[in-house]
């Protein structure tokens, strides 16, 4: 029977991906050894290493743009505290639009003064906030493009004069933006591009070497920078399946032509969360995310029924976030039209039960 994954994160992975980092487990490339038993200063993985940070800047067409690319450890966690500590001076600007936003700002806090531009936190982080200005006298303005836990995502990148940081934990590369418009970008890998254990940072250099305080090695960009992601040992195996399935992406047209498909599958189930009397959205219908379609049931007692059912029909992952609860439905690249088409038949056929 096919598995329908929903998962939140780690995320769904193409299958040619999991068979190609398999393969490696057992004999990469040929070598007679495992992937994750050679030097990770090899020649066989550093051209790994190069060849995804290469493909990082041509998939977000940064290519000589002043731009660098690393993976580091710790996960977007640990990103919330090194982008204060290399970047934040004296006062940091942050859009509070959820759990992950407001973890940032709390690492933040600890380097300097952060205003909260902009909060969608009076109304449960259920819409993304607009109109807002943002002040001059930033060292940086930090936002969270796509928000995991509630299920909404921006559709427009803010204006701003200051720097702009994003978390893009769980959009990466799911949709066509100017990626030249941040000066830096990070992305836990495990939410849309690879395996749990490796994060992206794609920054641009001009930013960094502003702030007086010293800053440890490990946490220092301009130290990882210099090392090409090689100044401690980097997650071998993260960085190798994050590379096949930059590979896939770029194989299948880039990042415009999944984004086509990504519009197909939010379409899709967004319209049988609106047309189903059985089923409501939690989110504004303008800021919904495509990546995280967050749902409940309107008639409680329908939920032992509704969970046997799309257990049955092989579906994984869909239970929501606890702060939340309901359903989620995390859409991410890999997750074919037809996993989301299987969900909405399930969904129409408890409507028909009802």
């Amino acid at each position: 029977m096919n598995k329908h994954n929903f998962s939140a994160g780690p995320c769904v992975l193409p299958e040619p991906v999991l068979r190609k980092a398999a393969d490696a487990v057992v004999d990469f490339n040929g070598i007679g050894y495992s992937l994750i038993e050679i030097s990770h200063r090899s020649s066989d993985f550093v051209a790994v290493m190069d060849q995804a940070r290469q493909l990082v800047l041509e998939l977000m067409g940064l290519q000589e743009k002043g731009y660098e690319v690393l993976f580091l450890h710790g996960g977007a966690s640990l990103e919330f505290l090194m982008v204060a500590y290399n970047l934040l001076e004296t006062k940091a600007g942050y859009i509070n639009t959820g759990t992950w936003s407001d973890k940032a700002i709390k690492e933040a806090r600890l380097f300097g003064e952060v205003v909260e531009v902009a909060s969608s936190k009076d109304k449960d982080y259920t819409y993304i906030p607009k109109g807002f200005k943002v002040p001059a006298d930033l060292d940086y303005l930090h936002m969270t493009t796509n928000n995991t836990v509630y299920g909404t995502q921006f559709r427009e990148i803010p204006e701003t004069k200051v720097p702009l940081v994003a978390d893009m934990s769980s959009d990466i590369f799911s949709r066509t933006l100017d990626f030249s418009r941040f000066g830096l970008i990070y992305a836990g890998a495990q939410k849309n591009m690879g395996p749990a254990g490796v994060t992206l940072v794609v920054i641009k250099k001009d930013i960094l070497g502003r702030v007086t305080r010293k800053i440890p090695s490990m946490l220092d960009y301009q130290v990882h920078i210099s090392k090409e992601s090689m100044y401690n040992t980097p997650p071998v195996f993260a960085v190798y399946t994050s590379l096949l399935t930059l590979e896939w992406l770029r194989d299948l047209g880039g990042i415009a032509a999944i984004e086509e498909l990504n519009e197909k599958k939010a379409k899709l189930l967004y319209s049988e969360i609106d047309l189903n009397p059985l089923f409501r959205g939690f989110v504004e219908k303008e800021d919904r995310s495509y990546m995280n379609a967050t749902f409940d049931l309107t008639q409680p007692d329908l939920k032992e029924t509704f969970d046997a059912l799309w257990k049955e029909a092989g579906i994984r992952g869909l239970n929501g976030h606890r702060s939340v609860g309901g359903y989620r439905a995390s859409m991410y690249n890999a997750l074919s039209l037809e996993s989301v088409g299987v969900l909405v038949d399930v969904m129409s056929d408890l409507e028909r039960r009802a």
